[in-house]
């Protein structure tokens, strides 16, 4: 099946997908950051969320690009370069993950689908 955008306006759709500063990372970072958790730190891995003391790392992982097991859905063009990447994005999970697990850090990785809040802003997940 081939994409019903142009090249360029499709290049705009994808230009508009953050990977930085994300609605669910957001909602995380101020109840994280008063537990000690410094948000989107230069570290291996890149992850979202870092606490040097206590040694933990938090990925907030998209449904899509991380292939969630309940959501993800394969896209209906292009559907090699997109099983590739996505595909790619998982393996690389797996090694950070292992990595930082075999440093003696704890990972937790949160998919976005599971943030949720309660009225009294406790984190649910």
């Amino acid at each position: 099946m081939t994409d019903i955008f142009t090249k360029r306006k499709r290049s705009l759709i994808m230009s508009k997908i953050h990977s930085r500063d994300t609605k669910p990372e957001l909602k995380l970072k101020n109840l994280l950051e008063k537990r000690g958790f410094i948000y989107q730190p230069k570290e291996f891995g890149r992850p979202d969320f870092i606490n040097y003391k206590k040694k933990i790392v938090i990925f907030v992982d998209g449904c899509f690009w991380h292939k969630c097991p309940e959501h993800f859905v394969k896209p209906a063009t292009n559907a090699q370069f997109w099983k590739k990447k996505i595909n790619e994005n998982a393996r690389r999970d797996k090694e950070i993950t292992l990595s930082y697990q075999c440093s003696g850090w704890r990972v937790i990785r949160i998919w976005t689908h599971q943030i949720k809040f309660l009225k009294n802003k406790k984190l649910i997940y």
